[in-house]
């Protein structure tokens, strides 16, 4: 498994907008061999900006990387951020992560 993020710092009062923009959108993922589950996570709130991480499962770090070169990938970002850039305090921060121990609930 892997598991990829991007951290976002969105201006505060652009919440909602940034929200928007995640929602209105196709993201073409499930065209994509080994993809497993999409999350849009909101965090915690700071002075001057909340966080908020896209976190995306996938099989393994081949089939992320082969979403990043897929014309899925190209779609899915051809408009990204929508026309309001000014909400994004920089550039997202990527982190990828390949699972080492997965525990799974027992009925």
């Amino acid at each position: 498994m892997f598991i990829a993020m991007n951290r976002f710092c969105i201006i505060k009062g652009e919440e909602s907008e940034f929200e928007c923009i995640w929602m209105e959108r196709d993201s073409y993922l499930n065209e994509v061999l080994g993809f497993v589950e999409f999350h849009l996570l909101r965090g915690p709130e700071r002075e001057d900006h909340t966080l908020f991480i896209s976190h995306t499962i996938w099989e393994s770090k081949e089939h992320f990387e082969g979403w990043t070169k897929s014309d899925a990938f190209r779609k899915a970002h051809a408009n990204a951020g929508g026309s309001r850039k000014d909400i994004y305090m920089g550039p997202p921060q990527f982190e990828g992560f390949e699972a080492i121990q997965i525990i799974e609930k027992t009925e």
